[in-house]
């Protein structure tokens, strides 16, 4: 028998339908708002690309010039942007897309002063700026920040005409007083900027007379002063001055870092190394003469050499740096190749790498605080055969820490030799002999010869290096035990000088001043003199050359100080390496300067064509 349906059925029905069409209506209507949110996304991009594109042509004069002729003229950039205009010129440019790069190490921190690595610069070279920068086909110094400067006649005041309307990323104008903080800021003793340091401490001071006018007064002539003050990065005052009050909290923390420069972090302080990468965005405010092409710019951490390989050959990173060991076989990769630029290149501003004997630890010194030890280290360190075996041919010796090309180098110096019989005799001379037949050497008080050497042990040409080198000691008899580091773990070696032995490598420019890493006054903590070498006559030459304005008589000091270092042997001195590199065919403009690869130039100079463009916002 059938149940008819009441009336309270029908109203749980009647309630249930309008439920149900009032969710389809909630689901259109939220949809009708992802799409108007999506239109006024692509608006807003749209009128910042606009907005881009204007101050281009306002910078130019090309609004101005048409309106007072109805033609077209010269473009008026400064020369400082004049490579980066002449991109925009190409029939294929465009706008948008990503940079995407790799990192072979996670970063420890990428705030200003506390970090010390290469790779931390680069991040924030896209974000802070300076009063000049350098041509990369001239190598002469251009206005940036600073429209004029001017150099007093006994070199020691230099006085900046600053642009008006240059901002920070947040907005806020640069001014003057920016540039004064930064300053104060760096030689506070109570923030971790040692190295700085170093460096700032032959000004005197720094003064603003009036908002954008700002005079640099040195103590002492020195021959890199257009460079020391003009290439500062200027640190915002608003952003970074209350970590004056809590300077601790500035000296620990990972990512800190505002500026006026191209990109900006999407947090100014947010940035930790657990994210895995490290991503800018396009700074909307950006002030420049010619606005950056990418809309962002990524680098991923990916900390093996075969896992870089796939992602760059999947098409999720836009270059690939070949070790020399795979180097021709990916040349001859119709794969690689089919989407590949191929680049070898070593420019004059190449770095080097070395291994930097510890001379002190715990206050007392160590054996390689003898040159002889150091000698004989250098002569068992076949540099040749590492270049042979390893690097396959793709690196040349390094003597010093001057390249070969420099005026600096003195070319009657030539690469040590591997040598086993002046390398025995040396240690024998030391105090070592094998007094218990093991095989290993002994001192007089019975201490074997045996140290550890710390590397990166995510660098697989390294480790191949060192374990070479852990066989050429052995003949020797001298034991050495490979200690794979990891890349933060390492640099907290360095600050703590708690090491043996080390390998690494230093950046180079084209002139190169070694105070930081080798004058005795930079042993101090946190210091780059972290190997604690003293040498008290090669001090002296050093402070004689950096206060030698005059270049023909500076070079035969860099060049006594460069024999010096030859013959006591602080760093054993290994090699400057070619870039081998493999760039996708999607970036366009790339050339080659005095300063090497463009890839990764400010102001930005590379683009990617609208129809090769794989990123969206």
């Amino acid at each position: 028998m059938q149940k008819r349906s009441s009336a309270s059925n029908w109203l749980l029905y009647l309630l249930v339908a309008l439920v149900i069409v009032l969710l389809l209506l909630t689901m259109y209507q939220i949809d009708r708002q992802w799409l108007k949110l999506a239109e006024v996304q692509t608006t807003l991009s749209e009128q910042a690309r606009d907005i881009r594109e204007l101050r281009t042509a306002i910078s130019s004069g090309a609004i101005r010039q048409q309106a007072a002729t109805g033609g077209s003229a010269a473009p008026g950039i400064s020369t400082a942007f004049q490579r980066a205009y002449n991109a925009t010129q190409q029939p294929d440019y465009a706008q948008g897309d990503w940079s995407v790069n790799a990192f072979g190490t996670n970063l420890k921190t990428i705030t200003p002063l506390v970090s010390t690595d290469a790779y931390a610069s680069e991040v924030q070279g896209y974000i802070q700026e300076s009063l000049i920068a350098r041509n990369p086909d001239t190598l002469e110094w251009e206005g940036l920040i600073a429209k004029s400067w001017q150099v007093s006649e006994d070199g020691l005041t230099l006085t900046f005409l600053m642009r008006d309307d240059v901002t920070f990323s947040d907005g806020v104008p640069l001014t003057a007083d920016d540039i004064v903080f930064t300053f104060n800021f760096i030689m506070t003793e109570a923030i971790q900027a040692p190295r700085e340091r170093a460096y700032y401490e032959k000004l005197k001071g720094v003064q603003a007379n009036g908002k954008y006018e700002v005079v640099f007064t040195f103590k002492t002539p020195y021959f890199e002063a257009l460079s020391l003050a003009g290439g500062m990065p200027i640190m915002p005052k608003h952003f970074y001055e209350p970590y004056l009050q809590t300077p601790q909290a500035f000296n620990e923390s990972k990512g800190l870092l505002l500026g006026s420069g191209p990109y900006r972090l999407l947090d100014p302080k947010g940035w930790t190394p657990d994210k895995g990468n490290v991503e800018l965005v396009r700074n909307e405010r950006y002030w420049g003469d010619v606005q950056p092409s990418y809309e962002r710019v990524l680098w991923k951490i990916i900390q093996n050499d075969s896992a870089r390989l796939t992602t760059y050959r999947n098409g999720e990173l836009d270059d690939y740096l070949a070790r020399p060991v795979e180097y021709q076989k990916l040349k001859d990769d119709k794969q690689i190749m089919g989407k590949s630029q191929n680049f070898e290149y070593m420019p004059p501003v190449a770095g080097y790498s070395y291994i930097g004997w510890n001379q002190a630890r715990n206050g007392k010194p160590t054996r390689f605080a003898d040159p002889r030890v150091r000698q004989a280290m250098s002569y068992l360190t076949d540099v040749e055969r590492i270049i042979k075996d390893v690097y396959l041919g793709y690196a040349e010796p390094a003597v010093s820490p001057f390249n070969n090309s420099s005026k600096q180098h003195d070319a009657s110096l030539q690469p040590w030799q591997f040598n086993l019989e002046k390398a025995q005799a040396l240690l024998k001379e030391a105090g070592y002999e094998d007094r218990n037949g093991d095989g290993v050497l002994e001192d007089a008080n019975g201490q074997p010869f045996a140290f550890k050497l710390t590397y990166f042990g995510d660098n697989e040409d390294t480790k191949r290096m060192v374990l070479l080198l852990r066989d050429l000691y052995a003949r020797a008899g001298v034991k050495m035990e490979p200690f794979p580091q990891e890349w933060p773990v390492m640099i907290e070696a360095l600050n703590k000088k708690d090491f043996d032995a080390i390998t690494l490598g230093w950046t180079s420019g084209i002139e190169t001043d070694i105070y930081q890493m080798f004058h005795s006054s930079q042993t101090i903590a946190d210091g780059d003199n972290f190997i604690s070498y003293k040498k008290p006559e090669l001090d002296k030459l050093i402070d004689e050359a950096r206060s030698t304005v005059d270049e023909a008589k500076r070079m035969p000091l860099w060049q006594q100080a460069e024999r010096i270092m030859y013959e006591d042997q602080p760093y054993t001195f290994l090699m400057r390496r070619q870039t081998l590199a493999f760039i996708d065919k999607r970036i366009h403009n790339l050339q080659m300067t005095k300063l090497g690869l463009n890839m990764g130039s400010l102001p930005v100079e590379t683009y990617v064509p609208a129809a090769m463009q794989k990123y969206s916002q």
